[in-house]
């Protein structure tokens, strides 16, 4: 019985995912680089949600969702507090203002409810990557990179030149 449940499943599937879809692997990164590139885009780090009320939004993941979720660990360099929630494949970021001048701040005015960000995603060589897209005219939102709450240097690129996306890039 169950081998033809399989079957029927494998033929359903053939018919509405398309063949190149369906060789994708999650084990390795989704893209490979750009042919003659020196840096390769890896994994999905983090996507960060900025939220008005940190002890709400951690009790949400952690009490109500079962996550397991870090401390809340102040960046000042950053103007944020950060509060990480394991998800297994990737993490969420919950972002909150740390002083009057945070970013986030600036983020929660125009959106009182909070929401997501910014997405992190993993490069291998984060200089030459920033040195390629800049010669792409893709524009960062700082002159060098930062060292990120993970202890690594990261780089946002500006939301304009990524589809309306805040992109944060992550030395892996």
């Amino acid at each position: 019985m169950s081998a033809s449940l399989l079957k029927v499943a494998r033929t359903v599937l053939s018919k509405c995912v398309s063949p190149a879809l369906r060789t994708v692997s999650t084990s390795t990164p989704l893209c490979h680089g750009i042919p003659g590139s020196v840096w390769k885009l890896g994994r999905l780090n983090h996507i960060a949600i900025a939220v008005p009320d940190m002890e709400k939004a951690t009790a949400l993941y952690r009490d109500v969702l079962g996550a397991q979720v870090s401390s809340k660990v102040p960046l000042p360099e950053h103007g944020v507090y950060t509060v990480f929630v394991e998800l297994g494949n990737t993490k969420l970021e919950l972002l909150h203002p740390l002083g009057e001048n945070s970013p986030i701040a600036g983020f929660l005015q125009k959106n009182k409810s909070g929401g997501m960000h910014h997405i992190c995603i993993e490069v291998d060589d984060i200089n030459a990557a920033i040195v390629d897209l800049k010669t792409r005219n893709i524009r960062t939102l700082s002159a060098e990179p930062k060292i990120g709450a993970h202890g690594k240097p990261v780089m946002f690129l500006h939301p304009k030149d990524c589809d309306g996306v805040l992109v944060e890039l992550e030395q892996a």
